[in-house]
């Protein structure tokens, strides 16, 4: 996407332009950072190689999710019968899904432009790298170059999609998050390469629209890094709308081209494997896009896995330089992002906001939903933190009855003595909202009894699903002894 106005034309310079700050990358920190630096009174630059915006709402948070509720009318049309509605001639097209996508993200794309426009701080277009500190020299689309200082740096330049050096992997052209939002057909059989939160996310959007769907996971479950029973209601999910979940799974050799025919080899629980499918998509972790970018020439130090270096303020190993979101190993999240943003801010500004301590909220989009804020059981335990548990099935809900989505459960960690909440899972319709009335508790540290006694509007999701939670709450220990093991 070009932009609109010639105030963003590549301008070819043999010094460096001086800025009083400059940013690399224009996701959600970055961009934001630029728009209030500008509107504050400071000449600022925002390099940008493709994506104004960031990769949110052009490649992943949000067409993601426009997509996935395309899925999830389908769902609805399959399961018509079940509202006393008759569906004839039902089929899904593809090119129709993707020119909703693609219509949501161009109107994003304009709303960007605006707020730079107005803002006044200047979009650079094309790829960035540091020449020396604090210097980066800009190659436009065009092959034209500027060099571009900055008193002060911002670097949120992202991840991609990890291609694991696996054999043959990267000959098969596979999917990433971006081409698979650009499908234009339906996969006769998508096999996925990972079983976290994207890999989900696209099995059971994929499988809704007509796809046979194989999902790969090296690991003994999905989304392994969550409490085993929440792994198991998202694998008895997809047992039950059709897709094939293959654990501790191992390929290691890959033949073939996705799109035509893939052939995978490997290992499940020791024993050999082989698979084969029509589309190969690759959803096993993230890579952060700091090679190439002349990070050495900045001072700029990364860690072993390439992320860069930082702080608790976000400062970078070099005097005024700061990273932010995903490239400096903050959780992959906008919204985390978007936090990272405040953080250097205020610290431009001379204050001393960190990252110590802070929520980190999330959701992942399959249907039904399962969202997190606070300690995990798992954590708890390994942390040796004691705690209370309270957990109902979520056709405890009325609310979730009236939807006839009462798949799932609710539950919560509590603290042993002050009655605080520790931790909140949903897996469950509408999670994502519920759970932001859970955080606001947590952040204000009060009891969960204040939730439980509350009046909230009825039948809602809130109402039904806390009300008959936190009555659910067994009595706290009465000794240090019961405290220690009240997980158990």
């Amino acid at each position: 996407m070009k932009p609109r106005t010639q105030e963003y034309k590549q301008r070819a310079t043999s010094s460096a332009e001086a800025y009083e700050v400059l940013i690399l990358g224009s996701g959600t920190a970055g961009k934001l950072l630029s728009w209030t630096l500008s509107k504050a009174g400071m000449k600022t630059a925002n390099i940008e190689r493709k994506y104004v915006g960031g990769s949110c709402q052009n490649i992943a948070c949000l067409p993601s999710k426009n997509v996935i509720h395309s899925a999830k009318v389908a769902s609805y049309f399959q399961r018509s019968e079940e509202f006393g509605i008759t569906k004839d001639n039902f089929k899904i097209s593809m090119s129709a899904v993707r020119e909703r996508k693609r219509k949501m993200v161009k109107g994003l794309i304009e709303v960007q432009l605006d707020f730079y426009e107005k803002s006044g701080a200047e979009l650079v277009w094309g790829s960035g790298r540091f020449v020396e500190p604090k210097t980066i020299e800009v190659t436009s689309p065009e092959g034209s170059t500027r060099r571009l200082h900055g008193k002060r740096v911002v670097i949120n330049v992202g991840t991609h999609a990890t291609i694991a050096p696996t054999s043959g992997l990267a000959e098969a052209k596979p999917l990433t998050h971006i081409e698979a939002l650009e499908l234009d057909y339906v996969p006769k059989h998508l096999l996925i390469l990972g079983g976290g939160f994207i890999g989900a996310e696209f099995a059971q959007a994929m499988r809704r629209f007509g796809s046979r769907v194989t999902v790969i996971e090296h690991n003994p479950r999905l989304i392994h890094r969550e409490d085993e029973d929440v792994s198991a209601a998202l694998e008895e999910l997809f047992r039950d709308e059709g897709i094939e979940v293959l654990t501790n799974t191992d390929i290691t050799r890959v033949e073939g081209k996705s799109g035509d025919l893939v052939k995978l080899s490997g290992t499940r629980d020791g024993a050999k494997l082989a698979l084969e499918g029509t589309d190969l998509l690759v959803a096993a972790g993230r890579t952060p896009n700091t090679d190439g970018i002349g990070l050495e020439a900045a001072g700029v130090e990364t860690t072993t896995h390439g992320y860069i270096k930082v702080n608790e303020r976000l400062e970078t190993t070099a005097s005024e330089v700061w990273a932010v979101g995903e490239c400096a190993g903050s959780p992959q999240f906008t919204h985390i992002s978007e936090n990272d943003f405040h953080i250097v801010h205020d610290n431009i500004f001379g204050g001393h906001r960190t990252t110590i301590g802070r929520q980190v909220p999330f959701c992942m989009f399959t249907d039904p939903e399962y969202a997190r804020v606070g300690l995990s059981e798992r954590e708890a335990i390994e942390q040796r933190v004691p705690y209370r548990l309270a957990k109902i099935p979520l056709e405890a809900v009325w609310r979730a009855r009236t939807l006839s989505e009462t798949r799932g459960f609710i539950k919560t960690l509590l603290d042993t003595e002050s009655d605080r909440i520790l931790g909140f899972s949903i897996f469950g319709v509408e999670a994502g909202e519920v759970l932001a009335t859970v955080q606001l508790a947590m952040l204000a540290g009060i009891p969960y009894t204040t939730l439980r006694d509350a009046i909230w509007t009825h039948p809602t999701m809130v109402e039904g699903g806390l009300i008959w939670l936190f009555n659910n709450v067994p009595p706290a220990p009465v000794s240090a002894s019961q405290q220690v093991v009240a997980h158990a």
